[in-house]
């Protein structure tokens, strides 16, 4: 998962270098992976009225599913 969420990122920004995608587990069940892009490609990632975040964990979630698992997209600054 944080593959994928890694390549649509740097696909998105104008400074993929400055992408940073890490995991984490909370619980047994749970995945949160954290997106961190430059503070300039902020917007982009997110878009108007969060309509791309939420395309990526649309995306995410589903491929998520097809593996049973759960997995919350953070983006943070």
């Amino acid at each position: 998962m944080v593959e994928l969420v890694e390549t649509i990122a740097k696909s998105l920004v104008d400074d993929p270098a400055a992408v940073e995608v890490t995991e984490e587990t909370d619980d047994k069940q749970t995945t949160v992976i954290r997106l961190r892009v430059a503070n300039d490609d902020m917007g982009k990632v997110i878009g108007k009225q969060g309509r791309i975040a939420k395309a990526i964990r649309i995306v995410v979630k589903a491929a998520a599913t097809k593996a049973n698992k759960k997995v919350v997209v953070e983006i943070v600054q």
